[in-house]
């Protein structure tokens, strides 16, 4: 993973290089696929906690197992904390267009409508769609490279991502600034799908630490700006390392 991480970079600074002599340029496409390689290893076990802050300061927090395989194309999450919500498990599949719960008291499995993703995960300000998809700056927006900005003393590229015609995607265009040194976006902007001046909410990625040779944001904080909200999510722990099983995202994997 390594070798291809580095490999990739080292393709990138080439063409920015080639860039400064007039004749090849860095595409918005090449950035956005680079940044989705960085943020979707093959596979994944982390140990999270997410904090919920809401509009009358109140904290609610949540701690979880999440898993994820073939880049994200299915991801897994068990509760452990609180107690009311302990064994919940949210199943995604197909970059979560397709979404199970499992509910420990009744022992059922329900599969959420296609609109589900659109949802918000816990009433945090995270939805299915923000956790769940990982191919969908690709295959769901347009980008286009705006040019390079300062943000907090990071050097990053600013795009700007246009929701294609038809797209299912919950916003209607979003603005990302990626840092240049790693390709992991410093700030994400999401714009209401009905309207795309209104800025909805907005992720900012931190504390960036290299596990298992991959650039990792360990904290994660989401401003919704509509409703005056936030909610932190933390990586306590993560291995990209493993060997997950198929069996773990199934029915009978979630109710293990």
């Amino acid at each position: 993973m390594l070798r291809k991480y580095l490999f990739v970079l080292v393709l990138i600074m080439c063409l920015e290089l080639v860039a400064e002599d007039g004749e090849v340029k860095i595409t918005a496409e090449d950035i956005i696929r680079t940044m989705t390689e960085t943020l979707n290893p093959k596979q994944s076990d982390a140990l999270m906690e997410m904090t919920i802050m809401t509009s009358s300061n109140q904290e609610r927090t949540f701690v979880y197992k999440a898993y994820s395989k073939n880049k994200g194309e299915k991801s897994l999450m068990k509760y452990l904390e609180p107690g009311r919500v302990k064994g919940q498990t949210v199943l995604m599949l197909n970059n979560a267009d397709d979404i199970w719960m499992y509910f420990p008291k009744t022992k059922r499995v329900r599969k959420l409508a296609t609109h589900a993703k659109k949802q918000k995960v816990q009433g945090s300000d995270f939805s299915y769609e923000d956790m769940g998809s990982s191919d969908e700056f690709i295959d769901d927006y347009n980008s286009v490279l705006i040019g390079e900005e300062q943000r907090s003393e990071k050097l990053c590229y600013k795009l700007e991502l246009t929701k294609k015609e038809n797209s299912d995607a919950g916003y209607s265009r979003l603005v990302m600034w990626v840092e240049k040194e790693t390709y992991i976006p410093y700030v994400i902007s999401y714009y209401h799908e009905k309207d795309s001046n209104l800025l909805e909410k907005e992720l900012f990625l931190s504390d960036v630490e290299i596990i298992d040779d991959i650039p990792t944001p360990m904290k994660m904080v989401m401003y919704n700006r509509l409703d005056n909200t936030k909610t932190s999510m933390s990586t306590k722990e993560v291995a990209y390392d493993v060997d997950l099983s198929d069996n773990l995202f199934t029915e009978m994997g979630m109710k293990k």
